[in-house]
């Protein structure tokens, strides 16, 4: 048996035998292999007949796409954690109604005020933005008072 590729003879490969009616399978995958275009195969038997095929073109496949690693987007939790040490200030204030809510603002953190009208909030430094004058608010969410404290 011989078979022929675009009109060129293709041999087995050194030391194999020569082709042989199982052959045919490995023949048209060689042929086939990485086709764009259809492929005639025709086959010329001994006794004169003909045989022939066409096997219709295997559909590209894109190219993969370049991984693009995603950006890492930290949480501000996950910022905090990763700040060393805080450091705290305290702010206090009086003329509150007793038990009411207090805000403190930069708002960041609510507190209660304590049976005798006064209030107390820890902070973190690390927690004021970045341009923040280091003025901070006690506000009273009932009485309407508001003390003021600066840090510089």
């Amino acid at each position: 048996m011989t078979a022929t590729i675009d009109g060129a003879e293709y041999a087995p490969g050194p030391g194999e035998a020569a082709w042989t009616r199982a052959s045919f399978p490995e023949i048209i995958d060689h042929a086939g292999a990485d086709r764009t275009r259809a492929i005639r195969v025709e086959v010329h038997e001994v006794d004169g007949s003909t045989f022939t095929e066409v096997l219709a073109a295997k559909p590209r496949r894109p190219a993969p796409e370049p991984e693009v690693p995603e950006p890492v987007v930290e949480s501000r939790a996950a910022r905090r954690r990763r700040q060393v040490e805080p450091v705290l200030v305290e702010i206090t204030g009086d003329g509150f109604v007793p038990g009411e809510d207090i805000s403190c603002a930069l708002i960041l953190t609510r507190a209660d005020a304590a049976p005798d009208g006064t209030a107390s909030a820890m902070l973190d430094t690390n927690q004021l933005t970045a341009g923040a004058d280091g003025t901070l608010l006690l506000v009273g969410h009932v009485s309407g008072r508001v003390v003021t404290r600066s840090l510089a």
